[in-house]
């Protein structure tokens, strides 16, 4: 995906989250984040959006922690939610396309500047479904070739971590298969961290994840159950995924 696609499922995925929360409410629980309300949604999403920016308008090259997200709620807190929301989003448009800055995954984008465009379209997206949840409305779509992007960002960076705790005694491997966009990842599971690889459509597995794109991105982040007759084989590595792959 280009980068201007991503600035633009930013922008407009933001707006929806601020809206959806504005409807349920800053008190209302958030059922796919336990013990969260929208409120705190807001504070970390809105937090997650000042700290993209920083690394991108400023040209950090280190690491730095989030900054503190004020106590605050209702309106004032939707506009606090907006203000950080629209500033990414002007961040990421007039940065200079060479900008170099601090990334954190293991795999490789075209720039710096693309990672965090493409990191915070997916952070945005993923917590605009948590306000739906709060709501109690039906996920709006995801376009399947975000979607498909979305999934490979989450088995082939998130997954390929040291921290990740996606593993198996012995190992195994998990297929995932996009019906509409015909990309598949297999997953070799083990003792270890993670390893994606494109394709292996034939190759035997374990178990096999498929799906259309868009619900292959909401279960994978963990926002839809990962059951269902897409779901076959060793039926346990889906329940681990589900208990274990939480970001």
């Amino acid at each position: 995906m280009e980068i201007t696609s991503y600035v633009k499922a930013l922008e407009r995925e933001g707006e929806l989250l601020a809206e959806l929360a504005e409807r349920a409410g800053t008190d209302a629980l958030v059922p796919t984040c336990p013990q969260w309300r929208v409120a705190d949604l807001l504070r970390h999403t809105g937090a997650v959006h000042r700290w993209a920016a920083g690394f991108v308008g400023e040209g950090l090259l280190d690491p730095v922690p989030f900054p503190d997200a004020p106590e605050l709620t209702g309106g004032e807190l939707l506009a606090w939610f907006g203000e950080g929301h629209a500033d990414l989003v002007r961040t990421l448009a007039e940065a200079p396309a060479d900008v170099q800055c601090w990334t954190f995954l293991p795999t490789a984008a075209p720039s710096p500047l693309a990672f965090w465009a493409r990191r915070q379209a997916h952070e945005t997206a993923v917590h605009r479904m948590d306000a739906e949840a709060a709501l109690g409305v039906v996920f709006s779509p995801v376009d399947p070739e975000f979607a498909e992007d979305g999934v490979d960002e989450l088995l082939t960076g998130f997954h390929a971590r040291p921290r990740s705790r996606v593993r198996t005694p012995e190992p195994r491997v998990l297929r995932i298969r996009a019906f509409d966009t015909g990309a598949v990842w297999t997953v070799h599971l083990s003792p270890e961290p993670a390893r994606t690889v494109l394709g292996g459509a034939d190759d035997p597995v374990d178990c096999e994840v498929s799906g259309e794109a868009g619900w292959l991105y909401a279960a994978l982040w963990n926002r839809l159950p990962l059951a269902g007759p897409g779901v076959t084989g060793d039926l346990g590595l889906a329940r681990l995924w589900s208990e274990a792959a939480g970001i």
